[in-house]
């Protein structure tokens, strides 16, 4: 995983109201299973709320051509092992001295400073299978919240019952698409909004970083771990 300062952990889980940027945790809009909504709900929150620059904010898609991503310190976890999503979305706010990451399926604080958030839940793909890589696209929050559009299709099974229940607000759309999240969860540069980063990029970028690493992440997770 990475290895930061130990001061770098230091980060105050009971931030003051007027200091968040989002509802408590509790507040926020939130769905199972629909985490590309509830991040396009914060950064909408955002905007609207005047909350914090909106060039200060993302939505970040954690995935990779596989689409099999281990993240640990989720909720659906058990213990130490990490989930194994097809993808997953956090808000990103990039301000003050430290970013900071808004995962609302997560065990860690809300928000998590990037540095704690990426040696605990991101860790680090040395060690583990290539097929588990990750990438992220990271996309301003102007920018998904003028082009996102889901009409939930990729939730329904084939009879068209629903794989999880939606949420209760209309589905978002745009005056151009119904339906383009597979734009977002490519990891193709070419493809869709923002900026496409290997782990190691993004952590680099955001946590501004040293690389090196501890035990590899494939300790604690036999499914992710390292071809013989």
């Amino acid at each position: 995983m990475y290895v930061f300062p130990t001061e770098c952990f230091r980060w105050d889980t009971n931030m003051a109201p007027e200091d968040r940027i989002t509802p408590s945790r509790e507040n926020c809009i939130y769905t199972h299973c629909y985490w590309q909504e509830n991040v396009w709900k914060l950064c909408e929150f955002v905007r609207t709320e005047r909350t914090a620059p909106l060039d200060q904010v993302f939505a970040v898609f954690i995935s990779n051509e596989n689409r099999m991503v281990p993240l640990w310190k989720q909720k659906s976890g058990h213990g130490d092992q990490p989930v194994i999503w097809d993808y997953h979305v956090v808000l990103l706010q990039v301000s003050g001295p430290e970013a900071l990451v808004y995962d609302l399926d997560s065990v860690m604080s809300f928000p998590c400073s990037l540095k704690l958030y990426a040696a605990h839940a991101l860790r680090s793909d040395r060690g583990i299978k290539p097929a588990y890589h990750r990438r992220l696209r990271v996309v301003p929050a102007d920018s998904y919240l003028m082009n996102f559009a889901s009409d939930r299709s990729h939730m329904k099974d084939a009879d068209g019952s629903w794989r999880m229940p939606p949420p209760s607000y209309p589905p978002i759309q745009t005056t151009d698409s119904q339906m383009n999240l597979d734009d977002f969860i490519s990891m193709e540069p070419a493809v869709g909004w923002g900026s496409v980063y290997s782990l190691h990029e993004f952590v680099q970028r955001y946590a501004g970083s040293s690389s090196s690493s501890s035990s590899s992440s494939s300790s604690s997770a036999a499914a992710v771990a390292t071809s013989s």
